[in-house]
């Protein structure tokens, strides 16, 4: 692993030089890239100083713990080489961490789709729960959230959402979310007070850019119609809604919530392009057979991955064994807890995978 490093240090310090360069300085595309290169090394260096320093410690405190000349020092030193090996351990668990390869869509915003299962009403109602939870969280994370389509139920239930959550890091924080979400607790709806179990789906995808996907004009088709409210009733007089179908894949994206058809259209090609991507990314990791697919990179959107449990007011994520209690706060977007136990799972599976 030595031999590793000192590359990494050969590395950032050529790249200091190739920053310094005034050549480098003309060309904005390498000047870019290297200046991200130097940034991700630069912190990778600055583990690798503080663990040689914390070893070198090490060494000296073993020599002193040895030395029987000065009783009291060698003590001293004795006691100190645990706490010492502790520092070790932690900062090269850290340095290994940083080390790992990171996801490219990670720095992306997110598309978020939100859907009501099984459960009818109170399914739908569980739903726009779960989207105000999201919400709620991207506003403590200081990201900016816009609805691109919403279908709505006569309680105030979500048949179907899809958001746009722009942010530092959002997609990263938020890709382990995708899967079924359940909910056990008695409906508004049951006089009797009887616990009903039901489900939502949620699919986060890493927003694409038209650079990211190219469409085929070809390839689609797009119907126009008018756009509807809860219960089929009209609440536009011209055809502004947008249905686009892709025909290679048979993706259908509906978009309805703004009046302009333009608007529309734009909103539901975004939705498409993303979907397209996430297409592709799941076929190179079959064709590769991946591996990293594993219960919290995999992100199986048909697997129960949580339940709420309101009558004992717990939150459960199964693929982590995890439980917290407090469920109105974690509904109310206090989610970062969990969140990140499922990043620190991550983490640790994809190290056992590389063997690191």
């Amino acid at each position: 692993m030595n031999e590793r490093y000192e590359a990494m240090e050969a590395r950032f310090a050529e790249l200091a030089k190739l920053l310094s360069d005034p050549k480098v300085a003309t060309e904005p595309g390498a000047l870019a890239k290297f200046g991200k290169e130097y940034s991700e090394l630069e912190s990778r260096v600055r583990l690798i100083n503080e663990l040689r320093r914390i070893e070198g410690d090490i060494e000296s405190a073993v020599e002193l713990a040895a030395d029987m000349s000065d009783p009291e020092m060698a003590e001293f030193a004795a006691a100190e080489l645990p706490e010492l090996r502790n520092q070790s351990i932690e900062v090269e668990d850290r340095l290994r961490r940083s080390m790992l390869p990171t996801d490219p869509d990670d720095d992306r915003p997110v598309i978020m789709e939100i859907r009501a299962g099984t459960g009818g009403t109170e399914a739908a109602l569980f739903a726009a729960d779960l989207l105000r939870m999201y919400g709620r969280h991207a506003e403590r994370s200081g990201w900016k959230v816009e609805l691109l389509n919403q279908t709505l139920t006569e309680l105030g239930g979500v048949k179907e959402a899809i958001v746009a959550i722009r942010g530092d890091g959002a997609y990263q924080h938020l890709k382990h979310e995708s899967g079924v979400h359940r909910v056990q607790r008695v409906p508004v709806t049951e006089s009797s007070g009887r616990l009903h179990t039901s489900a939502a789906s949620v699919v986060v995808l890493p927003e694409a850019r038209e650079i990211d996907v190219q469409i085929d004009e070809d390839d689609i088709r797009i119907d126009v119609f008018r756009s509807s409210g809860h219960g089929g009733q009209s609440v536009n007089t011209t055809d502004s809604a947008v249905r686009i179908t892709h025909l290679p894949t048979g993706l259908i994206v509906s978009i309805q919530d703004e009046k302009s058809q333009h608007k529309n259209r734009a909103k539901a090609m975004a939705i498409l392009r993303s979907r397209l991507l996430d297409l592709e990314r799941q076929k190179q990791d079959a064709d590769r057979g991946d591996s990293r697919r594993s219960q919290i990179g995999g992100g199986d959107r048909s697997a129960k991955m949580r339940t709420y449990n309101f009558p004992q007011d717990r939150v459960t994520d199964h693929r982590i064994s995890k439980t917290l209690y407090g469920i109105e706060a974690f509904l109310d977007g206090e989610i970062d807890q969990l969140v990140q136990a499922l990043i620190e799972t991550d983490e640790a599976e994809r190290l056992a995978l590389a063997g690191a």
